[in-house]
């Protein structure tokens, strides 16, 4: 798809089937509507719906339904024992084979899509700043501007050269106009300050978020709209991907600081033994800065993470596997609550209950999957002292001490061995190693002996469209 390509129609799928758990009675549209554009921002709702719109193009399948997340981010980190017979080109890092580059494609489609849709709103929301109530002009321009940011970031992390390897290399466009015109190839380092000036102003913007204000939101304010901003790009997600940036950048006291302020912020903590255990909170709804609502998480895990499906089809970890990830076992959260074993044939084979419908009637807990959790922020401090050949342990045991373990006391003699250990155990089946991996640009990795700097692994090929129609430099 041309990334510019004019759009007629916004698609949007149903808001009230699954954004928050109030079903906002303000919107009223059904699965799948189209909306002509002419009519859809004549009013304050019709922005309401537009950027819910983009949000929910993000839960697809082949975005972070699964791809994104334990499909083809987690093949290529070689995180699984086995996964389905359609990625062993991507586990090979054959990025020419006909599986990969669709799934690559519709990767690139997708997030352009939202980025379509993110520009089509700000394209239109300031001169119609006057119809807004209370604070959503700024929250709702605030969010579409960090989805631009947070779109782009993604397609930057797996089409662009690392930063700190290469970041004067041809990366990927960096979209801002809703237009046909073509938008040109921008370099790495132009790509991330661009990313950076949209979080800037949305930081600015989201300053009214209640969820930074500490505004109390009920059902009787604007029927409940700003609710659950945790699925939104709240104020703190916002200042989450500043971290993450300045982290993939080396401005690493700037990360640091970044990502401290979210921490000490108060607003999220991890999940409790007793909701683990209970299988009420396996994604862990509390930790997530920001998350997703997607309808069809629990049948997209049943389809692939179910001991109940052929092993041919399903990703899973041989017991094995399990115990390298956590070697400390039965005191580790994540060993004991997030795998269950299966039967039969199948009866050495562990499967991931991350995904799975959890069992409290709470609506809170339902269809949330996580996109950036509260443990990243102690990871990126971890990682910018690592770079820095400062300590790691104490961020790191602020992890472990949530997870149920007990502190590191010494600091390890290969800290960034210890590093990718501890990050493994936490972001398994999120789709997040594979960045880390990029980003310390790793030879090896564990599950292969491929050489990925070698193989140009880390840097996903553009669609061939791209370069028929876009006239675009190769990025790898």
């Amino acid at each position: 798809m041309n990334t510019t390509r004019s759009i007629t129609y916004l698609i949007l799928l149903c808001f009230a089937a699954g954004m928050i758990s109030s079903c906002n009675k303000w919107l009223d549209v059904e699965p799948n509507s189209q909306i002509k554009s002419s009519e859809l921002f004549k009013t304050e709702s019709g922005f309401k719906e537009a950027l819910a719109g983009v949000y929910t193009l993000m839960t697809a399948e082949s975005l972070y339904g699964k791809e994104l997340q334990y499909g083809m981010n987690s093949v290529l980190s070689h995180e699984w024992t086995s996964f389905p017979l359609v990625y062993n080109e991507e586990a090979e890092y054959d990025y020419q084979a006909v599986n990969v580059q669709n799934r690559i494609n519709s990767v690139w489609n997708g997030l352009y899509q939202g980025i379509s849709n993110s520009n089509y709103l700000l394209n239109e929301i300031d001169a119609k700043r006057s119809m807004f109530t209370g604070d959503n002009f700024a929250i709702i321009k605030g969010e579409a501007l960090a989805l631009r940011a947070f779109l782009h970031f993604d397609l930057v992390r797996l089409f662009g050269a690392s930063y700190l390897v290469d970041m004067n290399k041809p990366a990927i466009p960096y979209v801002t106009q809703y237009s046909a015109k073509q938008t040109p190839q921008s370099t790495v380092k132009e790509t991330y300050e661009l990313i950076l000036r949209d979080l800037e102003a949305a930081k600015e913007l989201l300053k009214v978020d209640p969820i930074f204000t500490g505004r109390v939101i009920t059902e009787a304010d604007d029927t409940g709209y700003l609710l659950n901003r945790q699925l939104h790009l709240n104020y703190y997600a916002v200042e989450a991907l500043m971290a993450r940036l300045y982290y993939y950048t080396g401005a690493y006291e700037k990360a640091r600081v970044a990502a401290n302020a979210v921490i000490t912020s108060g607003k999220f903590t991890y999940s409790s033994q007793s909701d683990l255990s209970a299988g009420n909170d396996l994604t862990g709804a509390h930790e997530h800065i920001f998350g997703l609502n997607i309808n069809n998480l629990y049948n997209y895990s049943d389809l692939y993470l179910s001991k109940d499906r052929l092993i041919s089809n399903t990703f899973f970890l041989s017991a094995a596997a399990r115990n390298a990830y956590y070697p400390e076992g039965s005191v580790d959260y994540r060993y004991i609550y997030l795998f269950e074993v299966g039967e039969g044939d199948k009866a050495s084979n562990y499967y991931l209950k991350k995904y799975n419908a959890p069992i409290a009637s709470n609506l809170y807990y339902r269809n949330k999957s996580v996109v950036i959790k509260i443990s990243e922020m102690q990871f990126i401090i971890a990682g910018s002292n690592l770079a820095e050949g400062k300590g790691i342990i104490e961020p790191l045991n602020k992890v472990r001490s949530g997870r149920g373990l007990t502190p590191l006391t010494v600091e390890p003699i290969e800290p960034t061995v210890t590093l990718l250990e501890e990050f493994r155990k936490e972001f398994f089946g999120e789709g997040q190693l594979f960045y880390q991996y990029k980003r310390l640009n790793r030879t090896i990795i564990t599950g292969t002996d491929k050489n990925l700097v070698a193989l140009k692994a880390y840097i996903l090929p553009l669609p061939v469209a791209e370069y028929e129609s876009g006239n675009r430099n190769s990025n790898r």
